[in-house]
């Protein structure tokens, strides 16, 4: 029997709380409509696409605040497993390493555990979404002029977790029965940023052969 995604992946371990939208505002609006696209089973290319009459910015930032809780919730389900002794540096495998850089405590591009580095990065991208001049949440407020270029940021971010979850991680989530709602969450991320051309895809060479197996 199928299980949704909250029932294989504990919402008591989120790595987060989860970002809601205000009830009666459009991106809500878009929000019930993405989420009721993706239970009806539809292809989710089709899913990722922009509605008809609808700003495409509203649309990433609905996918990105998304995109936020549910790779939130898979990485708090294995955040047990990783730790400073198992995953000391933050990675994908021998080949791919991820510094953390933020101008502030870290200037420069310094090594770190991933729970560490995880931590650093939903701290960084909750600032983000929470902040009104990048994510405005009051009608008629413009999104900023470096909208685009924000969301390209977080979400080339957030590919990096699901490269070490995969590369790292993998035995847990099949363990826990999970392989097939995490399959889907990236594939759902992966059409949506093919879609609107949002990550180089370059930067997802670490996933190249998963991608093809799934996604193709």
């Amino acid at each position: 029997m199928a299980l949704c995604l909250g029932q294989v992946f504990s919402k008591d371990k989120t790595f987060r709380p989860r970002k809601r939208f205000e009830p009666g505002t459009q991106r809500f609006e878009l929000h019930k409509k993405a989420q009721a696209s993706l239970k009806s089973g539809l292809d989710l290319r089709k899913v990722v696409q922009l509605p008809e009459g609808e700003n495409i910015s509203d649309w990433v930032a609905v996918h990105v605040v998304d995109f936020f809780n549910r790779i939130n919730l898979i990485y708090g389900t294995v955040s047990e497993y990783c730790s400073e002794r198992t995953c000391p540096i933050m990675s994908g495998g021998l080949r791919y390493e991820y510094r953390w850089q933020d101008g502030g405590d870290y200037k420069k591009p310094t090594k770190l555990p991933a729970l560490k580095y995880m931590n650093l990065l939903m701290d960084w991208i909750e600032s983000l979404i929470n902040n009104e001049d990048i994510f405005p949440t009051r009608v008629g407020v413009p999104f900023p002029k470096n909208f685009q270029q924000v969301c390209k940021k977080i979400l080339s971010r957030l590919f990096r977790v699901f490269v070490h979850v995969y590369i790292h991680h993998f035995d847990s989530i099949c363990s826990m029965g999970a392989e097939a709602h995490i399959n889907t969450c990236y594939k759902h991320y992966y059409y949506f940023i093919s879609e609107f051309n949002l990550i180089d895809h370059s930067e997802l060479e670490p996933l190249k052969e998963m991608t093809e197996k799934i996604c193709n």
